[in-house]
Formats: structure tokens, sequence, C-alpha cells
């Protein structure tokens, strides 16, 4: 019998072809038998150039599928933000990623959308919007029987869950909006929701641009709330094993908690911090691991 292959946090992984897998505030999903993921490809830096995506029998061995998303006019042009590549399945199984878009001072604040008819892609470019006519920064997503979610940061108005329309192509209507119980002016960034024994599980990261904080969670029964207080999801003062959270995916009988590590000067090779993450008894407990498989999880 085989290893189980080995995921070590902090290190960024090769791919298939020796080069660094552009997993960048990384979008992850079971398809099949095997993971897929959506990274932001920093090889040219903080402006856009494409989505890769990749996918993995085991979370630890990457396989390039080819760039799902590339540059091309206006909301995705070359001198663009285009950040957090997000990717439903619709009912009628196509495809859609959603984006966090912005312009390089960051005031166009819109989430935006594309579609295809494979998860590798090519996604075609749709739209994009300010949710209602709110902010959006920061993104993640959430379905559950057939309805897909967007979690979206509006610096204005704390953080929202919003219903998705029926094509997952905008929003129809927002569910809940939470924000910090220490500073109520506003709510948390890079946001992601399971759903895990009855309740809701939504995980947050403060404020504060590329450096790292003390990352939180919240949880309720309804997604519409009440919500409870947030508290640490890692030990306090370790600033979440130095990461910001990206995404938290069920993997076999526990999850993944995947964050990342920004090296401002250096964004290609911003190594993320992939963790085992157990919700028990109503908490969150999420340990430093110097090296891990997902065989420990029971996948």
């Amino acid at each position: 019998m085989a290893e189980p292959a080995v995921i070590r946090p902090g290190r960024t992984f090769t791919d298939d072809r020796g080069r660094t897998a552009q997993l960048h505030g990384i979008g992850l999903r079971r398809v099949g038998d095997r993971w897929y993921a959506w990274g932001e490809d920093k090889t040219a830096g903080d402006r856009f150039t494409a989505v890769a995506c990749y996918s993995s029998p085991d979370l630890a061995t990457w396989t390039f599928e080819g760039d799902a998303l590339t540059a091309g006019a206006g909301d995705i042009g070359s001198d663009r933000i285009v950040e957090r590549p997000k990717v439903l399945q619709r009912p009628d199984e196509r495809w859609v990623m959603l984006l966090h878009v912005d312009t390089g001072d960051y005031a166009y604040a819109r989430v935006g959308y594309a579609i295809a008819d494979r998860p590798e892609g090519p996604y075609e470019y749709v739209r994009s919007e300010r949710p209602l006519g709110n902010l959006s920064r920061d993104i993640g997503v959430f379905q559950e029987d057939g309805v897909g979610y967007l979690l979206s940061e509006d610096r204005d108005h704390g953080l929202h869950i919003y219903r998705l329309r029926e094509d997952h192509l905008g929003v129809d209507s927002i569910v809940a909006t939470l924000r910090q119980q220490a500073n109520p002016a506003v709510g948390y960034e890079s946001p992601t929701l399971v759903h895990h024994d009855g309740r809701y599980w939504l995980f947050g990261s403060d404020l504060t641009g590329w450096s790292m904080n003390d990352n939180m969670y919240t949880s309720a029964a309804r997604l519409s709330g009440p919500w409870e207080d947030w508290r640490p999801i890692a030990p306090p003062g370790t600033n979440t094993f130095e990461s910001q959270v990206s995404v938290v995916v069920p993997v076999g009988d526990g999850f993944v908690y995947v964050g990342d590590r920004w090296t401002p000067d250096d964004l290609a090779e911003s190594a993320a911090v992939w963790l085992p993450l157990r919700i028990d008894d109503g908490q969150v407990r999420l340990e430093w691991r110097d090296a891990w498989s997902i065989e420990e999880l029971g996948a």
C-alpha cells in the first residue's frame, strides 16, 4: 500500500509541471473522485493574469488543468484586481465562478460572475455588480439543496450572506448581515461557511490588509440567525498560525482549513497553511501540525 501523501502547512505546492501551484485565494471543492481548486495566478504580481485550475486526489499532489479564466478587457483587464475565485455547480450542471473584481485603488468593489460547461473551464466572463448596491470585496460561497449563497464583505455595512438568483449569476436577497461584536462598525472579510451537525459555521478574517490576525468563527441554527458571538478559530495570539482563512471544506469526517500567508513582495510564492479542522461539542478546533494527510480525517 502506498504511503499517504503528506501536507506540510506553510509550504507551497509544486504541480505536475514542476512549478509553484498558484492556489492563492483558493476556491476548493470535491468533483467526483478528485478535488478541484481554483487560485489567483500571482506570477505577474497583484494585477490580473489568470485564474489557474488544478486537481488533486489527496490535497497534496496537484495537476495543472489549465487557466480557467484569463485576462481580457474591462472588469478582467490586465490592470484590474481579480481575487477569491469561488466556484459553484448549478442544478443544470453548468459551473459558475464568482470573483472579487476591483480597481487598483479598491474603489470599484464588485462581485464578478463567469460561467463554463466544465469545472476546469474555460469560463466566459458575464458581468459584475455591487450586490443590491452594496460594496463587495473579499467573498466566499455556499450551496445547499441547489440554492447558492454569496458571502461578501461590505466595508460600510458588515458581512452579508446573500441568496443568489436561480442562475447563480446575480444576487436575489440578503439573508443576514453580521458585524464584529468588538467593532460593530465593520464585519469580517474572506468569509467561508459550512454546515455541520444541524448548524451553520461561518469563518472570517479581520480587516488588516496583508497583515495576519486572529481569525474568528460564529455559528447559528439558521442562516438568517441569530448568530452567536465571534470566537477565535486558533489559539489567540497566533494570528491563526500566521494565515488568513480562504476556505474551510468538508473532507472525510472532518474539515480542512486553508489560509493564505501573503508575501506582498513575492505574491506568487506566498505559501498557505493547510490544517485539519474539527467541529466538536459546539466548538471549532484548529491545531498546528508539521505534517499530516487527509487519511487522518477518514478520507
